[in-house]
C-alpha cells in the first residue's frame, strides 16, 4: 500500500518539508523540478535536522542544514560537506510522484 505524502505543487523549490509516514519522518525538497526524499535523522545525533517545523534550509537555501550543530547537507545526494558528520550522508527515502502526488513508494521500510 503506497502512502501518500502531498501533492507536488505544496511543495516550493529550494524549501524544505517534513511529513510523517510509515518509512518514518520525510524531508521533501524541490530544486530545479526533481524531488528529493531524506529521513528527518541527523547522521550525527540521530535527532531531527529542525528545532522549528519545516526549517531546514541554509539562508541562501542551498544546503539542508542540521539545527543543532549546523551540519550541511547538500540536497541532491544528502551528503555531509561541513560540520561533525562530514562525509556521512542522509538516508535517502525511495518515492515516486503519480498524477501530481508524491507517496513514499512501496519499497521503504518502515521505521519508527
Amino acid at each position: 500500500m503506497s502512502f501518500r505524502l502531498c501533492a507536488l505543487n505544496a511543495l516550493e523549490e529550494n524549501v524544505g518539508r517534513s511529513f510523517r509516514s510509515p518509512a518514518g519522518e520525510v524531508i521533501l525538497v524541490l530544486r530545479d523540478a526533481n524531488v528529493y526524499a531524506w529521513q528527518n535523522i541527523c547522521p550525527h545525533l540521530g535527532i531531527n535536522l529542525e528545532f522549528n517545523p519545516d526549517e531546514f534550509m541554509d539562508c541562501e537555501q542551498h544546503y539542508l542544514v542540521c539545527s543543532n550543530h549546523g551540519a550541511l547537507f547538500q540536497v541532491e545526494d544528502g551528503l555531509c560537506v561541513s560540520g561533525p558528520c562530514h562525509g556521512e550522508a542522509l538516508l535517502p527515502v525511495p518515492i515516486r510522484i503519480e498524477d501530481g502526488e508524491i507517496y513514499v513508494a512501496d519499497s521503504a521500510s518502515t521505521t519508527n
